[in-house]
């Protein structure tokens, strides 16, 4: 199954949306992956509308330089913004979703998982409680009972009407927290969930940066990281055969 990258045109910025096009990509050319990056921002699953006062905290947050942005996959609260990597994989199965699902979320991690290797960053596929936006699927560091969240995921599934065909499309999402300011971003979603009127709280704690999980003293940027983790991300999406 093989996928066919693609990438942003030079100067292109891609808004936090930007892969529910790749649904439509997927149906009609095959599978199509990207990597990609959007603005500083954080992004919600549309059960966030339902808070009375939602629209409001919307344009506080915007008037901040946070816009935030309405999904429609599941799940909860995340960041956007520099160092940050998405990769995005959107492909056509056959069959129900719910059994192809767990594949789906594996096919990515174990991606990504491969592309870390080296760069010598050891992740396993486990729940981070504490984190935000936490799942069965999130990629974590560090000992199991005190692991810390670096990569999340998602997923989102279309039923798309061609000519001669109905075919079911399931675009499956991860968030790469490659270089990032983990109080910074934690901060900002704690503050989102307590202007919303949630009880819904985030530890620091429980997140980090892959740059920050590099074995030894790192003897390269932050930029250098992240483009070359790029690079190695690339790599394995064009061994997936």
């Amino acid at each position: 199954m093989p996928f066919k990258l693609i990438t942003a045109l030079p100067g292109e910025v891609q808004n936090a949306r930007f892969d529910e096009s790749l649904i439509a990509t997927a149906a009609q050319e095959g599978p199509v992956a990207s990597l990609w990056e959007a603005p500083q921002g954080l992004v919600v699953p549309r059960t966030y509308r339902r808070h009375e006062c939602f629209d409001a905290v919307c344009a506080r947050f915007a008037e901040q330089a946070w816009p935030i942005t309405v999904r429609l996959s599941g799940g909860g609260v995340v960041p956007q913004g520099p160092g940050i990597i998405n990769l995005s994989l959107a492909y056509a199965v056959e069959g129900p979703p719910l059994q192809h699902s767990d594949e789906a979320y594996r096919l990515i991690c174990t991606l990504i998982q491969n592309a870390l290797k080296p760069w010598e960053i050891e992740t396993r596929i486990q729940a981070v409680e504490g984190s935000f936006c936490d799942g069965r699927y999130n990629l974590a560091c560090g000992p199991e009972n005190s692991a810390k969240k670096v990569v999340g995921t998602a997923q989102l599934w279309r039923r798309i009407n061609l000519e001669h065909a109905t075919v079911q499309v399931v675009l499956v999402h991860a968030l790469l927290l490659a270089a990032v300011d983990a109080r910074i971003l934690t901060d900002r979603a704690n503050q989102l969930e307590q202007q919303l009127g949630s009880d819904k709280r985030y530890d620091v704690a429980r997140i980090a940066s892959l740059y920050e999980c590099l074995p030894g003293l790192p003897a390269m940027t932050l930029v250098d990281f992240v483009r070359g983790l790029k690079k190695s991300l690339s790599e394995q999406i064009e061994a997936i055969v």
